[in-house]
Formats: C-alpha cells, sequence, structure tokens
C-alpha cells in the first residue's frame, strides 16, 4: 500500500476531495454531504490511495463509493455485509451493483466475526453509525475480529450517534451509544485510541430522541484507534 511520507499530504486530500466530488455519486448522497462532512471525515480516520479498508454493514454505500473512490485501484474495500441482508431476496442486489460499478469493492457476507477472513489484512475498519447496533450483541467478539483482521499499526475508525452519559443503555432504545462505552470496549479489545473528533458535534440535538427524529441531524462522535504495531 501507499505510505503517507512527508510532502504528500496534500495528493491525499485531492484524492478524497475527488472522491466527493465522483460523477458516480446518487443525488441523495450528495444532499446528505453538509450534515456528514464525508470528506472531513474520511481525512480524520486516514483514508489514504491505495489503502484496503473493511467497511462493516455500508447500508446503502454512502461512505463506501467515497472510500473506494479514495483508495484508488491500487487499494481495496470488502464491504462487510450481516448475514441476514444476504438472506432476503434481492437483499444483496445494491451493493453488488455498486462493487460492480467501481471494480476495487469487494462485497463479504459475515457470518460471524469469530470466523470471518478476509484475503489479505487491512490498513483500516470503518464503521460510522451502526457500532450501536454491534454493541446489542456480543461485541468483545466484533472487536476482536476487526483486530484480527487489521495489520499492525492499522485503523480502527468508529462514528455513532452520541448519548453521553448513558453508558449502554441507550443503544436498542435510542439507537445511540455513549463515546466512553465504545472506548472502553476497544480499548479493552487491545486498541489504543489515537484521536477524538467532533466535526459532527451538534449542540442542538437533545439526544433523548432517535437519530431520526434528531433535526437537521444527530450529535455524532468520531473515534480513530490504533492497533499497536
Amino acid at each position: 500500500m501507499a505510505h503517507n511520507h512527508a510532502g504528500s499530504v496534500a495528493p491525499v486530500v485531492g484524492a478524497i476531495a475527488t472522491a466527493v466530488s465522483d460523477a458516480r455519486r446518487p443525488a441523495g448522497d450528495i444532499a446528505r454531504d453538509p450534515l456528514r462532512k464525508p470528506a472531513e471525515i474520511a481525512a480524520f480516520a486516514g483514508v489514504q490511495p491505495g489503502m484496503v479498508i473493511a467497511e462493516i454493514a455500508p447500508g446503502g454505500g454512502y461512505y463506501t463509493r467515497i472510500l473506494a473512490a479514495s483508495v484508488g485501484p491500487q487499494g481495496q474495500v470488502y464491504a462487510l455485509m450481516p448475514a441476514f441482508f444476504a438472506q432476503r431476496p434481492g437483499g444483496l442486489d445494491a451493493i453488488n451493483a455498486l462493487a460492480a460499478e467501481y471494480g476495487n469493492v469487494e462485497v463479504v457476507v459475515v457470518e460471524g466475526y469469530d470466523t470471518l477472513t478476509l484475503p489479505q489484512p487491512v490498513d483500516l475498519v470503518w464503521t460510522t453509525e451502526n457500532y450501536h447496533d454491534l454493541a446489542n450483541g456480543d461485541v468483545g467478539v466484533v472487536n476482536a475480529g476487526v483486530a484480527r483482521l487489521l495489520r499492525p499499526g492499522g485503523i480502527y475508525f468508529v462514528e455513532d450517534h452520541n448519548a453521553p452519559g448513558t453508558g449502554l443503555s441507550a443503544t436498542s432504545t435510542l439507537h445511540r451509544i455513549d463515546p466512553m462505552a465504545v472506548i472502553a470496549q476497544v480499548t479493552e479489545a487491545g486498541f489504543v485510541l489515537e484521536a477524538v473528533s467532533d466535526l459532527l458535534h451538534n449542540p442542538d440535538d437533545p439526544r433523548n430522541v432517535p437519530p431520526r427524529e434528531a433535526q437537521p441531524t444527530s450529535d455524532k462522535f468520531a473515534l480513530r484507534f490504533r492497533k499497536p504495531d
């Protein structure tokens, strides 16, 4: 993969900016950009050309497209789809079409993170707005699986809906999570917290309603962890 040396910062920023302005992105995705700040978030997460990225539960592919275009033809994105999508008729159609369109995206159906293997070690595991769902299950298994997939020195990026001071009590009711609970769980899995971002902080969100009811958007946190070398 490409390593970032001094003096190569501008092209990296350029790759992300180019990915966000890519003409292949749907209008509905572009309309969400002002609230999601994808260029800034991808830069915070450490996305670089040539990276191998595993994206947990990519949903509609909003970030899958940006990650695929950012890492470029030398990079790879593994779209980790929960098995229940694969079991629905047509449940993988949209992500499979996206993978065919971009060429460097491979769809991987996840039966369990204890058994998941990928063809190569990854540089970055990415999850946006679904860690709170993972926390409803055996998140220790998920985080151990993430650690196994990552190369030494790799990045684990978590962005989610904020519920400070609630621990794990809001994950299934409000579909939010306390960032301190995430930090505790992920560091317990052997990761080191490297950076916290308030790029998506919204002080006007009351935080006591589900994210869909927060206007214009929910308060979110972003965390960058690193697997020790």
